[in-house]
């Protein structure tokens, strides 16, 4: 497969030499034209040898190769860029103005006399470029022999585009199929062809700056109405000038009236106050939304759909004919109706006014404010799918909470945060359960720009922002072999785990918990009704990295078994996922397998109760309590459904208890990432189910009960509550039952998502816990002079350095680090003083890393007392993450401020 066309090189013409500041431009199909004719040489040949290995024969008159084993100039350099250093050296270097007007006529340019002349050199060489290679010229031809024409669209993309949510082109509907013969043919007339525009993004821009409301020059008409207006004027001024004067004569205080004239003759504004501009209020703000038309024809004033990206096509083929496009229908989710306000041809920073633009073009919609957050796809059709959005791949990281100065001004700071969240296609924004509004950015350039747009352009107020909010993750490691001085532990880890046996228990009773030696926590409910066993494990490499790239997938599976779980019904296949999303989910479950090797991990994939957090988070629970059946979360792909269990009613408390555990970890209540809570034990007392009342209960309640969960209720409402015996009537059955379904979100519910909760805290403390620190990328392009410079300001930032490589054919090095985020504030600054600017950084957020010390770090062993001392004052670069998030989320922090102090003293005396 030829697949030279996909990278940059100047002989393929892909390539624009250029300098925007002195406004020249050029590629080598320019100079192989000029010297073609000028030559007789063929273009073609010229093209493939103006750029490479070769040079000029003068003798033969022909293109050699082997110009650098010859020691030979190559052609490029003889034939373009000496004529390029010729040029500025004559106007720069020299000044040579009769040089200059040799090359001028030599290329037969007209430049005007007044630049030539002019004093300043950059003026004349502007002049002469944009002439000679003019830039606009480059780049526009460029753009029209090497962009794709839009009937080039390939068939397996259109399909993507109309397949979202991991669905297959051949489930879709009939009228969404036919669709893609629209896309591939990019029709644009017949009345049958339908309007599918996609809005990748808007940007905001001044309401003066739109071509409607510039100023627009005057007509010979307008011209002479505005002549005899002032003609008129003047004489009412000269005529009040006059009158005011025999009034000032006749009276020595005479009572000016507001308005007329000032002391000096002078006309005050006449206007009412409250038609005055000031000119102090900022131009509003409006949003364009920038977008392309794939199908039909887009004309200004023309009513379109509005798809979600949450919007089924099913839904809109289902609709009946009455419903025609000028209304909406009712009833329709992620469905909208816009109407296309404005149409313009986008010019740089001009805007030109459209009236209608066909397909295959790139336009700007105005008025899509209301209806468009980010990106959205609008189609004449409701059988047209959401196009997939634009994937980033930039995520955002860095985060932030912003509050007004003043508080009156809360409301101006929501509506400028909401504006921002529409303009920047990569920013996050988040009102968190505090209250708090939060602007999440991807790193520190990014997170200015961010919040100078919301002073000056959004919300125009004054803002108090807060310190950088870093994210860090909670996790554990198998047990090092080693201590801190490199000597192997043996049995010196009994104190660390008696330490972390008694580390923070908040208050609980010892007599609840009981901890063994392999690190199973059993914890007991207040009441003494349920008792959990649970053990954490360190998941192994590569499977929290899965699961993150996995969540679509995981929500699915989640929305199907919660819709399994309620219609209790496996056979009725019409919320089954797509077949493409049901074989993506066995490759997902197969790729799990494969990680998880070992006896230890032997049917861990088919144990899994849940993801956490949030349902679709790194984090596992498993099932492994003997005699416990529950479903499967693979139930889509197994086509099974297992039988309830005893405790299936308190399930989802067990599952609720993880989800919290995983959502706040002990260490400083950030979330938690590649743990795995395994369920070992799970004991009750006191509590019955539905089926130990009587068998004839459950018979003559299944035909009643209006969903599955409540077909499966096996709790009292009361634990330990005696139950009607098997002989009582059916009313008073009823009525036990009753009772029994209402405790299912009783006391003993709650406690038991407590203990679970707890029981996962308490097994994580178990074992060695490490804090997770969110990575940088950081490309640094250095010389060879600064590289020590470079290396000194990673080190003192605790970065590491990945690779670094010479760049062939330059002195520059290229230097790949890894930086944690939370050093990366003033990164790029100090590393730009350092060097003096002769090395920048550019940062991409790349994965997590664990951070190799431990927050809770003593000396246990005997080599670390010899080594550390007693106090092991040192603190670890964790300990300092830990104390600083606990510090700000409020948390208790173990810190002597003062140790040993003694009365300051000064034996000097006064005279």
């Amino acid at each position: 497969m030829d697949d030279s066309s996909l990278y940059f090189s100047p002989d393929q013409g892909n390539v624009v030499f250029a300098s925007a500041l002195d406004g020249w431009g050029f590629c080598v199909e320019h100079f192989a034209r000029l010297y073609a004719q000028k030559t007789g040489v063929k273009m073609e040949v010229l093209r493939k040898t103006l750029w490479g290995d070769f040079y000029l024969d003068p003798k033969a008159k022909k293109m050699m190769k082997g110009a650098q084993a010859k020691g030979k100039k190559p052609v490029f350099v003889q034939l373009v860029l000496e004529n390029v250093w010729a040029l500025y050296d004559a106007i720069i270097n020299r000044r040579d103005k009769d040089k200059v007007e040799k090359m001028v006529a030599s290329q037969g340019l007209k430049i005007p006399t007044r630049d030539m002349k002019h004093a300043d050199p950059k003026v004349v060489l502007s002049s002469i470029c944009s002439q000679w290679l003019p830039l606009a010229h480059a780049v526009l031809s460029m753009v029209c022999s090497k962009l794709p024409s839009p009937l080039e669209i390939n068939v397996e993309r259109v399909e993507r585009l109309l397949c979202p949510h991991l669905r297959r082109f051949e489930s879709l509907p009939i009228e969404t199929q036919a669709l893609k013969e629209s896309f591939l043919a990019c029709r644009s007339e017949g009345s049958d062809v339908p309007v599918i525009v996609f809005v990748s993004k808007q940007f905001a821009v001044d309401v003066k700056s739109l071509p409607q409301n510039q100023p627009r020059p005057l007509t010979q008409d307008e011209l002479s109405q505005r002549k005899e207006q002032a003609k008129r004027r003047h004489a009412d001024r000269l005529a009040r000038k006059r009158s005011t004067s025999k009034d000032r004569a006749e009276s020595s205080s005479p009572a000016r009236e507001p308005g007329l004239l000032t002391g000096h003759g002078e006309d005050v504004n006449m206007e009412q106050p409250g038609s005055t501009d000031t000119g102090d209020e900022d131009p509003a703000q409006c949003f364009i939304a920038f977008a392309r038309v794939y199908s039909g024809t887009v004309k200004r004033g023309q009513r379109l759909y509005v798809m979600g990206p949450k919007y089924n096509p099913v839904n809109g083929v289902q609709l009946p004919e009455s419903y025609a496009l000028p209304e909406c229908p009712t009833g329709m989710n992620h469905l909208r109706l816009c109407v296309l306000d404005d149409l313009f041809l986008l010019m740089g920073r001009e805007l030109e006014v459209l009236e209608e633009v066909p397909a295959g073009n790139v336009l700007g919609i105005g008025g899509l404010e209301e209806h468009v957050l980010k990106s959205a796809t609008l189609s004449s059709t409701a059988a047209c799918p959401p196009f997939l959005p634009l994937n980033l791949e930039v995520l955002p990281i860095v985060r932030v909470a912003v509050e007004p100065t003043h508080p009156s001004q809360m409301a101006q700071l929501v509506r400028g945060m909401r504006l921002l969240n529409q303009a920047d296609s990569c920013v996050e924004v988040l009102i968190q359960e505090s209250g708090e509004h939060v602007l999440v950015t991807a790193g520190e350039v990014h997170l200015q720009r961010c919040l100078d747009d919301l002073r000056q352009r959004f919300a125009k107020i004054e803002i108090d922002v807060s310190a950088p909010i870093i994210p860090f993750r909670e996790t554990i490691i198998r047990r090092p072999k080693v201590d801190m001085v490199n000597e192997d532990m043996g049995s010196q880890n009994l104190f660390a785990i008696q330490r972390r046996r008694g580390a923070k228990t908040e208050g609980r009773l010892s007599e609840d918990i009981r901890v063994e030696g392999d690190g199973l926590v059993t914890v007991t409910t207040p009441g003494k009704e349920c008792t959990v066993s649970v053990r954490a494990l360190p998941l192994p490499e590569g499977v929290p990295h899965l699961l993150e790239e996995s969540v679509e997938l995981i929500r699915s599976i989640e929305q199907f078994n919660s819709t399994l779980h309620e219609s209790q019904d496996v056979s009725s296949t019409q919320e089954l996922p797509e077949q493409n999303t049901l074989d993506a989910i066995r490759n997902f479950k197969r790729d799990l397998e494969d990680r998880f090797q070992g006896m230890k991990w032997k049917n861990a994939v088919s144990q899994i109760c849940s993801f956490g957090p949030r349902r679709c988070g790194p984090n596992l629970l498993l099932n492994r309590v003997e005699g416990y059946t529950r479903p499967s979360v693979w139930q889509c792909i197994e086509n099974i459904r297992c039988s309830a269990g005893t405790y299936r009613d308190y399930d989802n408390s067990i599952v609720s208890g993880f989800q919290l555990a995983t959502l706040a970890g002990p260490i400083c209540e950030e979330p938690m990432r590649g743990v795995c809570f395994s369920l070992e034990r799970w004991e009750t007392r006191g509590v019955q189910t539905v089926r130990s009342v009587s068998e004839g209960i459950a018979e003559v309640k299944l035909a009643s009960l209006p969903s599955g969960d409540e077909q499966q209720s096996d709790t009292d409402s009361e634990c330990g509550r005696s139950t009607a015996k098997e002989g009582g009537s059916v009313a008073g059955s009823e009525r036990s039952d009753e009772g029994i379904r209402s405790d299912r979100y009783g006391s003993c519910s709650g406690q038991l998502i407590s203990t679970m909760k707890d029981a996962c805290r308490f097994a994580f403390q178990m074992k060695p816990q490490r804090m997770m620190a969110a990575m940088y990328t950081c490309e640094i392009q250095a010389t060879a002079d600064v590289l020590g410079k470079v290396y000194a300001v990673l080190s003192r930032r605790e970065g590491r350095v990945i690779c670094e490589e010479m760049r062939q054919g330059s002195a520059v090095f290229s230097i790949r680090a890894s930086l944690p985020v939370a050093e990366s504030f003033g990164f790029a600054e100090e590393i730009r003083k350092r060097t003096s600017g002769l090395a920048s950084p550019q940062l991409v957020f790349s994965h997590w890393e664990v951070v190799t010390s431990d927050p809770y770090w003593v000396p246990t062993t005997e080599e670390e007392y010899l080594h550390f001392g007693e106090k092991a004052d040192s603190e670890t670069q964790a300990k300092k993450y830990v104390m600083a998030v606990r510090k700000r989320k409020g948390l208790l922090v173990e810190e002597q401020v003062v140790e040993h102090a003694e009365k300051q003293r000064t034996h000097a005396r006064k005279k």
